[in-house]
């Protein structure tokens, strides 16, 4: 342990008495202010869920209406599909039928709001019949999502497609399509119905949110069919890797959800509701922050007046213990000045890692520690290849910072508080290793082998191309009379046989060998 620059003796039985009032002095003051501030806390998240709570049934409420007005809608659409389909099928699409057809679309459409139009198409997706009294010219629906569908799939259920401009008039509708076979149940056609997108952007409207709030009709997989906001662009976009779709339609087809939108990034309270009769999803969202206006400026304004209290408590608190204070900065400073020496004496400044003063401190400790557990005690050294090539490529200033680089790796490889990362000299780094076998220094050895090489450092001088280490282990157990020099020189000759061995490698060192190969590490 540092030992103090400063034993201050007090020179009165003044200080002693000053502590402990000053000590209760600020539990007061702090045990008032948390009381301040934890009622109002209280009191404002109380407001804050009953907002929340209110806005979530309105919510719920709202999705409600939608989708049981969404799913009239198509489903008056549906009937009359379903009805013109068994017609038709029933009676063909004849010349001698096209008229009566024509007039019988033109009714249906009139009497149904929502609908833009409704058209039959023969099995090459050319026009056959459409509630206009025209029909339109060009290449047909063939290359149409829904056409291909109804092509591909026998089902005679309605199929709801993504919205598409209509190639009669260019408006936005969303089709509602039916498969149409002949008698023999073959592929005759495919009837659609158009239903307006004007239609769902006034239903929209007629509900009361505030201006950055939202409304959606989008296909369960995603994809948009209707917004309010209205923005052109966004139609046919996918919400499929929003929170609604991913996290909660999977676990309840209806609910609320606090989210921030894909589209605006604005955080909405949605209520969301998937339709029982089609794969559809409404979703109606007030913005967070229009929920919470009236929670947020009563917020501030009590904060406000808590803050003035609390402030007036402390001031008062600061006026008492000023002096005391001044007093226990200066003690202060004389413990951080003391620290930082210490630190100065015991490590390295320019990587951070501990010098070889604090080594050899530690390895005493661990020596005797070591005998007394019988724990073993490993030791790496490793140096920088070519460091001096380096040196002389790129100049110091970049040597230093590739030490630097290189220490990090080293420290970060140490995981354990005994563990000690040292710059041993130079180039050249050691770590040690308490209650570590040979095994387990080779593992820690070569993790900062690796950790070194994937910095990537280049070194146009190794024939690697970047900078590497070659590193020595060696692990014994003290039994009270070992020599440091020799421990470290064992580490040391291990080294030596990494390096030349080709570099960039890790050697281990056993106890058979340790002889032989302190002789060859002499150089």
């Amino acid at each position: 342990m540092p030992i103090p620059m400063y034993d201050h003796q007090p020179s009165s039985g003044r200080p002693l008495k000053r502590m402990p009032l000053l000590k209760a002095a600020v539990l007061f003051i702090v045990a008032v202010c948390l009381t301040l501030v934890g009622l109002l806390y209280l009191q404002l998240d109380q407001s804050r869920r009953y907002d929340l709570e209110q806005a979530q049934v309105a919510s719920q409420n709202l999705t409600r209406a939608m989708a049981q007005q969404a799913e009239d809608t198509f489903m008056k659409a549906d009937l009359v599909l379903s009805s013109l389909a068994d017609w038709i099928q029933a009676d063909g699409y004849g010349a001698a039928q096209v008229p009566r057809l024509q007039r019988t679309f033109a009714r249906r459409v009139a009497a149904l709001n929502q609908l833009h139009g409704i058209f039959l198409f023969d099995r090459q997706g050319q026009w056959v019949v459409t509630s206009f009294e025209d029909l339109p010219r060009g290449k047909g629906v063939a290359d149409r999502d829904y056409f291909k569908f109804h092509q591909q799939n026998i089902s005679s259920q309605a199929h709801i497609g993504p919205a598409i401009r209509s190639r009669e008039n260019g408006e936005w509708i969303i089709p509602l399509s039916k498969r149409v076979n002949d008698k023999d149940g073959k592929f005759l056609g495919v009837l659609m119905a158009g239903i307006k997108m004007s239609y769902f952007d006034q239903f929209f409207k007629s509900f009361s949110i505030d201006d950055n709030g939202s409304m959606f009709l989008a296909m369960t997989d995603g994809t948009l069919l209707a917004r309010r906001p209205f923005v052109e662009a966004q139609i046919g976009s996918s919400l499929a890797q929003g929170e609604i779709f991913q996290k909660w339609l999977p676990g309840a087809s209806s609910g609320n959800a606090m989210v921030s939108s894909m589209v605006d990034g604005v955080i909405r309270l949605h209520g969301y509701r998937q339709l029982d009769a089609y794969p559809l999803v409404v979703s109606a969202a007030s913005s967070q922050t229009a929920i919470l206006k009236r929670w947020s400026d009563t917020a501030f304004q009590s904060s406000m007046i808590v803050g003035l209290v609390v402030l007036g408590v402390c001031l008062f608190g600061w006026v008492f213990i000023h002096q005391v204070r001044n007093g226990e900065r200066i003690e202060a400073d004389l413990r951080a000045a003391q620290e930082t020496l210490e630190l100065i004496a015991t490590h390295d400044s320019l990587t951070g890692l501990a010098n070889r003063r604090l080594f050899e401190r530690a390895l005493d400790i661990e020596f005797g520690r070591g005998a007394r557990q019988a724990s073993p005690l490993s030791l790496i050294m490793l140096d920088i290849d070519f460091f001096k090539r380096y040196n002389d490529t790129y100049g110091h200033v970049v040597g230093d910072h590739c030490l630097a680089e290189v220490a990090g790796a080293v420290k970060a490889c140490c995981q354990r508080k005994a563990d000690l990362a040292v710059r041993y000299g130079g180039e050249e780094f050691a770590v040690l290793l308490p209650d570590t076998d040979l095994r387990g220094a080779k593992i820690i050895a070569e993790e900062i082998r690796q950790r070194v090489m994937g910095k990537n450092i280049t070194h146009s001088e190794s024939p690697t191309g970047y900078v590497t280490v070659s590193l020595g282990c060696y692990s014994f157990v003290p039994n009270g009379r070992d020599s440091i020099e020799v421990f470290i020189g064992r580490a040391d000759a291990a080294l030596y046989q990494a390096k030349h061995s080709g570099r960039n490698r890790v050697a281990v060192l056993s106890m058979e060998g340790a002889e032989e190969a302190l002789i060859r590490s002499d150089r």
